[in-house]
């Protein structure tokens, strides 16, 4: 029987059709493998410490630095209150709350001059101010921004700083509010060249947890580092609770470089005498360790800073 060359044709024509409906969907799979290896954070050596905050005379050089990792000191902390007997907040016009005679302007610049590896930042809001919690309590975004904006240029530029970190833990503004006035003031410290990095440092409660969430959904792009407070869970937590917390966080900041943390005053979380080291090694043994960062530098330097040189010399260990 003679063929159709109609028939042939449109065999042709199909096979043509699937194969390059086949080749497209591999080249989007492709695509999006690649894009997802270069979007999964991987193991880093970034050691980050809070300080200033105990006014107990601790400086940047009592802290054991390690050449081998990226060090990162903050500031603890700027807050947007009056410096009063009796602090009341000023919409976003930030003043010093830390121990700036030992953590001065010329301190920050010999620190770093002496130390290519160091960066400093500064931390915004922290637990408290004078004897009541630190609010986080705009007026209304555009002039919380615009005051933020305009003083922490200042703070920065005076202290020739690096970046900042976002620290409120009280909220007497919902979610979203909190959303626009953090990513609006990361962007446009970033645009104008300010800062180089931005981090935030949520805990495991519900109201903080809905104000981080509703900023990282909006502006997350923008955040560098989730200096996520492990040491909040209960005092005494294991080495497999640790793993599944953070397992958790990771998961609520998708994306993100979630910091593995405790607390030298061991009140706590997983302690280094109880296996945080342990945990830490697990995550590098996943790529999940991302950086360690220790709250404060304060309480370390009555215990002579063994577990910031431990931290620093495990980060320092190829990975």
């Amino acid at each position: 029987m003679p063929i159709s060359f109609r028939t042939c044709n449109t065999r042709i024509d199909t096979t043509m059709e699937f194969s390059k409906y086949f080749l497209t969907l591999f080249i989007l799979q492709a695509i999006f493998l690649h894009t997802s290896i270069l979007a999964a954070p991987k193991n880093s050596n970034i050691f980050r410490e809070y300080i200033g905050a105990e006014f107990n005379n601790v400086r940047f050089t009592d802290v054991p630095i390690n050449p081998n990792v990226e060090f990162h000191f903050i500031l603890s902390f700027g807050i947007d209150y009056t410096t009063s007997s009796t602090p009341s907040p000023t919409n976003g016009k930030f003043n010093i709350f830390w121990d700036s005679d030992n953590l001065s302007p010329s301190q920050v610049s010999s620190i770093k001059s002496d130390h290519s590896n160091v960066k400093v930042a500064l931390s915004l809001g922290g637990d408290s101010v004078g004897n009541g919690y630190a609010y986080f309590n705009p007026s209304s975004v555009d002039s919380w921004v615009s005051n933020a904006v305009s003083s922490l240029t200042d703070i920065i530029q005076q202290y020739n700083l690096d970046g900042i970190d976002i620290d409120y833990e009280h909220f007497s503004a919902d979610p979203d509010t909190f959303a626009e006035c953090i990513g609006q003031l990361i962007t446009t410290l970033k645009k104008n060249g300010v800062i180089s990095f931005a981090s935030i440092a949520p805990f495991d409660d519900d109201q903080v947890q809905s104000h981080y969430l509703a900023l990282w959904r909006s502006y997350g792009h923008l955040i560098d580092y989730v200096n996520f407070q492990f040491y909040a869970y209960d005092q005494g937590t294991t080495v497999s609770q640790f793993m599944k917390y953070f397992e958790e966080q990771s998961s609520n900041y998708e994306g993100g470089k979630v910091l593995a943390s405790f607390s030298s005053d061991g009140n706590g979380g997983l302690s280094p005498d109880n296996g945080f080291f342990t945990a830490c090694n697990r995550l590098k043994s996943q790529q999940q360790l991302y950086g360690i960062f220790i709250w404060s530098a304060d309480d370390s330097k009555g215990e002579g800073f063994r577990y910031e040189k431990q931290s620093q010399s495990l980060l320092a260990i190829p990975h």
